[in-house]
């Protein structure tokens, strides 16, 4: 607006007037370095902005590729992660399962120990009676023979003679049988 309202100003005044302003304005200096700034526009045009575009295209499609990636990492990390909980729990039932069956197995060995025991409490409570009946037998027997020989030197100093010894035990172990027979 404001170059219109200049250029009709121009155009309506004298021409002592354009050179009057040519003289403060300078002109010829202003068509130059509206030149130069538009020959320096399209050296950057061409030299700078093109190649900066480049680079910044080229840094737009390395932050898309960053992110893309990292997305991907992510979507990664949630797997293994979902993975891993995943064989934790696993884990925990493998371990769960594993002292369930030692529990199980120590019951069983319990179970079996303490039935071994009694089996072998058994046997030896057997042995033992076996064994106390064996040596009262013994002793009995012992005792027999004790009383017989004493009987024998009893009865021969009753009897004043000597009967033979193989009668005497006979008469000995008849009188022990029916003695045992009352009992």
């Amino acid at each position: 607006m404001f170059l219109d309202s200049f250029v009709l100003l121009a155009a309506d005044a004298d021409p002592s007037f354009l050179q009057n302003l040519n003289q403060r304005l300078n002109l010829g200096d202003i068509i130059v370095t509206v030149g130069f700034f538009t020959i320096l526009m399209v050296l950057l045009k061409k030299f700078a902005w093109g190649p900066l575009m480049g680079i910044m295209d080229q840094r737009a499609e390395l932050i898309a590729n960053e992110i893309e990636s990292a997305e991907k990492s992510r979507t990664e990390s949630k797997q293994l992660l979902e993975e891993q909980r995943n064989l934790l729990k696993e884990a925990r039932n493998d371990a769960q399962a594993i002292v369930e069956n030692a529990r199980n197995q120590g019951e069983t060995q319990r179970a079996d120990i303490i039935s071994s025991a009694k089996a072998e409490v058994g046997r030896m409570k057997e042995e033992a009676t076996l064994e106390i009946a064996s040596e009262k037998d013994k002793a009995v027997a012992a005792v027999r023979e004790e009383f017989v020989s004493l009987s024998i030197l009893a009865a021969s100093k009753v009897l004043g003679k000597e009967i033979s010894e193989e009668d005497n035990r006979a008469l000995i172990e008849e009188t022990i049988a029916k003695a045992g027979e009352g009992q």
